[in-house]
């Protein structure tokens, strides 16, 4: 697409949402804090879009996400604070920043060097991170939070040298939890629990699998087979809690074979 018709469809997109904020009784009252929640809704529904691979709704939720995007700065630029111009000279200027092997001296040429690097680069960022974990937002879901952590420690050299040996912690971690469980300890279960979660993460990261990913794709497998359980039940004129443990998973494996 040529610059200029990005330009005149962005532009387009931009006057059309200002004219919501001065003309719509609903746009004209919302706050970044009353739209808060429905930007969260709309990431998350982006995210299951991207999972899912269809183009359509992946355009469509990529659109829903940019209206917020706008739709802050434009709340912004009301009140005095800044606009979207200056959301994009900073965007850029940090980009720049945080690129030195593309825009200035420095060498990096793989992804590993270029992770190593973005965190040295951060520490000196003006108003960047004081710490190497304190860039990762509280607020994070605990999966997404952990795997970040393990992931912006290991940039730093805490790491296993060798990736199989976190099978060593996977294991050391499960024997803890087993262990208070049996001594039925409620809260030193759940400590180790903690514990296990974390290691597991850890050896996906060390792996290449990222763990949210992995469990939403699993969630979605297991809604599947289990819908597929209970329409079978409902043509066979059962309730779920009248089918056998056996009858259920004869059909389980028959959902298995069924999936895409």
């Amino acid at each position: 697409m040529e610059n200029t018709e990005l330009l005149s469809s962005f532009t387009k997109l931009y006057e059309t949402i200002r004219t919501l904020r001065k003309k719509c009784p609903w746009d004209s009252v919302q706050t970044p804090e009353t739209i808060r929640p429905l930007t969260i809704e709309e990431v998350y529904e982006l995210s299951e879009a991207v999972l899912k691979g269809n183009t359509q709704d992946f355009k469509k939720e990529l659109g829903d996400v940019l209206l917020h995007i706008i739709l802050y700065a434009v709340m912004e630029e009301e009140r005095g604070e800044f606009c979207l111009r200056d959301v994009f000279e900073a965007l850029n200027e940090k980009l720049v920043f945080r690129h030195p092997h593309i825009f200035g001296g420095y060498k990096a040429e793989t992804p590993e060097e270029v992770s190593k690097m973005w965190e040295e680069v951060k520490l000196k960022e003006k108003n960047g991170n004081k710490t190497v974990l304190s860039g990762i937002p509280n607020a994070l879901p605990s999966i997404i939070k952990a795997y970040r952590i393990s992931d912006k420690a290991a940039s730093s050299g805490f790491d296993w040298q060798e990736k199989t040996d976190v099978w060593d912690k996977v294991k050391e971690e499960l024997k803890e939890f087993e262990t208070e469980v049996k001594n039925m300890n409620q809260e030193n279960a759940e400590k180790e629990f903690g514990d296990v979660l974390f290691a597991v993460i850890n050896a996906g990261r060390l792996f290449g699998v990222n763990a949210d990913t992995a469990l939403e794709k699993t969630n979605q497998k297991f809604i599947y087979r289990f819908n597929y359980i209970e329409q079978k039940a409902k043509e066979q004129g059962k309730k779920l809690k009248q089918m056998t443990l056996e009858e259920m998973e004869t059909l389980w494996q028959e959902a298995k074979k069924n999936e895409k």
